[in-house]
């Protein structure tokens, strides 16, 4: 039976932030459509997540514990990768905890997170494309947010770092048609020079980012070959519309100043809490509805499978034996 006292707590520092960001701006690649406030949420998970991955890889070298990174199984997104220890490939499951009451409560006692549900999506256990000797292993992150402009004003005000982001609509994000967007022209109201960095593909579909100077009020040409426009970035918060014009599109896309979002996490503590194989899940989980309100999530937005955290089982143990594994080669 796992305790509180086997889970792994790893310090947040902002780089993970940044590492995650830039694999969440990747994602927009293959994410489906959301409404805007749901999209930008699901890039701060994205952002967690993808720092979980770098801070369980630093602890494993910090650790002396052999692991590889290997591509993703099939079903994922292609720029994603796992870790491999023992030869067997690990999928985290990261769950970010940004509500402070909650935060507060996982201070106190860690135990609150044995009684929470290790969740797996039901199709994404069926088409993981994962063998049975793989491995989930399930991670918490608290780490607050500032998502409304309230919030973001007094992240502005105090100098806190942040990263606005507009995500494009899907006939930019994914054309019908693979034909350059280009030239692409950016156009700002604002009366002082804004700094933009618009991030997208390439012909071969590889990403592509460029950052573009734009004086107040004036029109600046993107010879970049864009094929798709994924996001636009700015460093501070706009005071004025920003557009961006294609000549494949008959109306420009206007961007107001409160269309920006910030998917910045500020990070406080990574915990990992156990391991189980994909075998062993696949034989003892359980269905949980969608819409049903666990520690994790108000309300759970798929169909998902779950043991208990409690029955999971110690990093330590996996640790141990990949030690032993390496040492007997």
């Amino acid at each position: 039976m796992l305790t509180s006292s086997s889970f792994i707590r790893l310090p947040y520092t902002p780089d993970l932030t940044e590492g995650g960001i830039a694999f969440a701006l990747r994602s927009l690649l293959y994410s489906f459509d959301h409404t805007s406030a749901a999209l930008y949420q699901r890039l701060r998970r994205v952002t967690a997540e993808a720092a979980v991955e770098l801070a369980f890889r630093r602890q494993l070298s910090q650790q002396e514990i052999p692991f590889e990174v290997k591509p993703a199984a099939p079903f994922t997104e292609p720029d994603k990768f796992n870790v491999t220890l023992g030869g067997h490939r690990c999928d985290i499951k990261s769950f970010l905890i940004s509500h402070r009451d909650q935060i507060a409560e996982m201070r106190r006692s860690a135990d609150v997170i044995l009684n929470a549900p290790a969740l797996v999506p039901s199709d994404h256990h069926v088409m993981d494309g994962f063998s049975d000797n793989d491995l989930y292993l399930f991670a918490f992150v608290s780490g607050l947010t500032a998502s409304s402009q309230d919030d973001l004003q007094k992240v502005t005000e105090t100098n806190q770092p942040h990263y606005l982001i507009h995500a494009m609509p899907a006939k930019w994000r994914k054309p019908l048609k693979w034909n350059p967007l280009g030239p692409l022209v950016l156009k700002s109201d604002s009366e002082a020079e804004m700094l933009v960095e618009v991030s997208g593909q390439d012909s071969a579909r590889g990403f592509l980012t460029r950052q573009v100077h734009l004086p107040p009020k004036m029109r600046v040409t993107v010879e970049d070959p864009f094929y798709s426009v994924t996001s636009i970035h700015v460093k501070k918060m706009a005071a004025a519309r920003l557009g961006i014009h294609s000549p494949a599109y008959k109306e420009a896309h206007v961007i107001a100043p409160l269309e920006w979002g910030n998917i910045w996490v500020y990070g406080m503590e990574i915990i990992l809490a156990g391991f189980i194989s994909h075998g062993e899940f696949r034989q003892r989980a359980k269905f949980m509805a969608q819409n049903s309100r666990v520690f994790q999530f108000d309300h759970t937005k798929t169909k998902n499978l779950y043991v208990p955290i409690s029955s999971l089982n110690p990093l330590q143990d996996l640790f141990a034996r990949v030690k032993d594994w390496q040492a007997g080669r």
